[in-house]
């Protein structure tokens, strides 16, 4: 698939299969709650905007990055790869970053894009019928916390979480972390995860905080149906595939899938994971069945 970027205010065609639809990307800004403005990037097969027939369902992506980097340009393969793979209009959004502002910064800028994703049904082509949360690595961590504040706020209501190999453990507990962390294409990995909780949660107290660690929460009853997708050599493996159990054990629907090794040595490795392994057919059937 070729890569091209956006200009503020226009839409570009991407060059895809041609027994799909024509992707258009549009560059936009959206409001935000840590900041008035966040980046954002959506991602339709619609390619009229006057055409009769708008998606059922609007998936809204944040990306990896370890909270302290990551772009929409990072995640913009990846991103484009769930819109065609789902035929679904996909909102990437931008959050505040750690060296920005630490923790709830980006957890209160992820509810916001979801509130006004649910209000602006025309603007982003959909129906309003299903919102979905899903994002990678830290944008996983944070598909996940924005379904526990939605729950807890009262709103947006969501059909459904994708969490694609989340940070969900600012503990580095799991057996996954410390048994591959010295492991031949991972080497490293929990040092940047743990210089990424450092920046994003700089008081020891809120490592604990469901809305930065939803492993430790207790309160996991009413949330959305979920799919949790890790990988076999991840680090991050573990603490996934823990949260879905947990998930299980409170009675939400959820589906854990395990993807293949892959390496892992830089930022957007996991994003080719989940784009060039079976990620996309998991999604695209995950959602199919809500």
């Amino acid at each position: 698939m070729s890569k091209s970027i956006a200009t503020p205010g226009t839409d570009l065609m991407a060059a895809t299969d041609p027994s799909v639809a024509p992707l258009v990307v549009r560059d936009m800004q959206v409001p935000g709650a840590a900041q008035a403005t966040l980046a954002a990037r959506l991602y339709s097969t619609s390619t009229s905007p006057s055409a009769a027939t708008v998606a059922d369902s609007l998936i809204v992506f944040f990306h990896q990055g370890g909270f302290v980097g990551g772009s929409l340009d990072e995640s913009d393969e990846f991103a484009r790869a769930l819109a065609i793979g789902t035929g679904l209009p996909v909102l990437s959004a931008s959050y505040t970053l750690a060296c920005q502002q630490p923790f709830p910064a980006a957890v209160e800028d992820a509810h916001a894009v979801l509130c006004w994703a649910a209000q602006h049904h025309a603007t982003l082509r959909w129906s309003g019928a299903r919102l979905i949360t899903a994002g990678i690595e830290a944008g996983g961590n944070l598909a996940a916390v924005s379904a526990l504040v939605a729950r807890d706020r009262g709103g947006p209501p969501l059909a459904a979480q994708i969490l694609i190999m989340p940070m969900l453990d600012p503990g580095l507990t799991s057996g996954s972390m410390r048994a591959l962390n010295a492991s031949p294409g991972v080497a490293g990995v929990a040092d940047a995860c743990a210089a990424g909780y450092r920046g994003y949660l700089p008081r020891v107290a809120d490592r604990t905080h469901p809305y930065a660690s939803p492993l430790q929460s207790s309160r996991l009853k009413d949330l959305p149906a979920a799919l949790i997708l890790s990988a076999q050599e991840d680090p991050l493996r573990d603490e996934g595939e823990q949260y879905g159990a947990r998930l299980i054990a409170a009675g939400v629907k959820t589906l854990v899938k395990r993807l293949a090794p892959v390496p892992l040595q830089d930022g957007p490795a996991r994003c080719r994971c989940a784009r060039e392994h079976s990620a996309l057919s998991e999604i695209a059937a995950f959602i199919a069945g809500l």
